[in-house]
């Protein structure tokens, strides 16, 4: 055993999660990818353990009631449902990437909480490495080959790709400070993009030179560029100053939600003018990935990922739990088996078994 594999808590390959995932199904959320607690293996060891002794008698042997606390006599985990189809596949300039992305607010620990104090703590204590390695794995099997996270997560990613063989891509975010966006560089991103909140404060501070650099730093290195934005008029302005990045970042979601409506804004809205958005895009070539699709959550995948891939969005950056992944791709897949009346172009798809085919003769030579 590698000296990797004896720091990962149990490594484990895509082919052996697929045994127990997306399309095998699964029995119960707490095995989604193979991994197992000590006391589950316990009871696996004593139950083979009694059958051999007495195979005659299976029923003799220790069951598994449920996952219980101290409150609880059983528990009843819900089955994940089967995967109907892989994420499809388009270009983001010279890369390929599923037109669906595993966000990084989730597994990052960034919740937008509204009033809610607690939620991001929660969330952290959810994303041990281990359980970020089981949603990794889980993505894959779905077809998403792309996460989006930022460069401080860049050792995380360097882990799992070390701890399995694991293939999914780094699309990172950084910030205005360029020992960052060097950082950002070096921790095996494909693609970089100033995140939203960054380009919307130098766009107020009217530090468009900043911008430049950061897009030309990037460009450098020989990875597309991108540029994020929460406010439509940030990405105007920047073109009006003639920067013009490889793809663009821009929150997209209805205003269906109550909170949408509140008399006061309290990290409730992520996109105030989706029409102007839309707009904005209807002329634009380049590729556009439309984040917080769903509102942090306030709106439900079948309207949001039908809203965004109506108004033209490319690919959609998606935060899921583990548990949200094989549902959430299965409602994308079933809105895009039919077609779309975009108010613009569609980039075509990407031969699935051809790409993987080519990834297959890399990996081999």
């Amino acid at each position: 055993m590698s000296k990797d594999e004896q720091n990962c808590p149990n490594a484990i390959s895509r082919r052996d999660a697929l045994k127990t995932t997306a399309i095998a199904g699964f029995a119960a959320a707490a095995s989604v990818v193979g991994f197992r607690s000590h006391e589950e293996r316990c009871l696996a060891n004593a139950t083979e353990t009694a059958i051999r002794e007495d195979p005659a008698q299976p029923s003799a042997a220790p069951q598994a009631d449920g996952v219980s606390g101290a409150t609880r006599t059983s528990f009843n985990v819900k089955p994940q449902p089967p995967l109907n189809a892989k994420v499809p596949l388009a270009k983001l300039g010279d890369l390929t990437i599923s037109r669906l992305l595993l966000g990084g607010n989730l597994i990052g620990g960034y919740a937008h909480s509204r009033d809610l104090i607690y939620v991001s703590d929660l969330i952290k204590a959810y994303h041990t490495e281990q359980k970020c390695v089981e949603t990794f794995l889980l993505a894959e099997e779905c077809g998403i080959n792309a996460f989006l996270g930022d460069w401080n997560q860049g050792k995380m990613m360097e882990n799992y790709w070390k701890w399995t063989d694991g293939k999914i891509q780094l699309i990172s975010q950084c910030t205005d400070d360029l020992e960052v966006v060097k950082r950002t560089i070096d921790c095996g991103s494909v693609a970089i993009y100033p995140q939203g909140e960054t380009c919307d404060r130098l766009v107020r501070e009217g530090n468009f030179d900043r911008i430049e650099q950061i897009i030309n730093m990037i460009r450098d290195a020989k990875l597309p560029a991108g540029l994020g934005a929460h406010r439509v008029s940030t990405l105007q302005a920047i073109l009006d100053k003639g920067i013009v990045p490889d793809f663009w970042m821009k929150t997209y979601h209805p205003l269906t939600y109550w909170s949408a409506h509140a008399p006061t804004e309290h990290d409730n809205i992520y996109c105030r003018n989706p029409n102007d958005t839309q707009e904005f895009f209807a002329s634009r070539p380049e590729p556009w990935i439309a984040f917080k699709t769903l509102a942090a959550g306030a709106v439900h995948p079948r309207e949001g990922f039908k809203f965004a891939l109506e108004g033209g969005a490319d690919f959609l950056c998606v935060g899921m739990y583990d548990f949200q992944v094989i549902e959430d791709v299965n409602i994308y897949t079933d809105i895009v088996k039919n077609p779309i009346e975009r108010s613009r172009r569609l980039l075509p798809n990407v031969d699935r078994e051809q790409y993987e085919a080519e990834l297959e003769e890399q990996e081999d030579a």
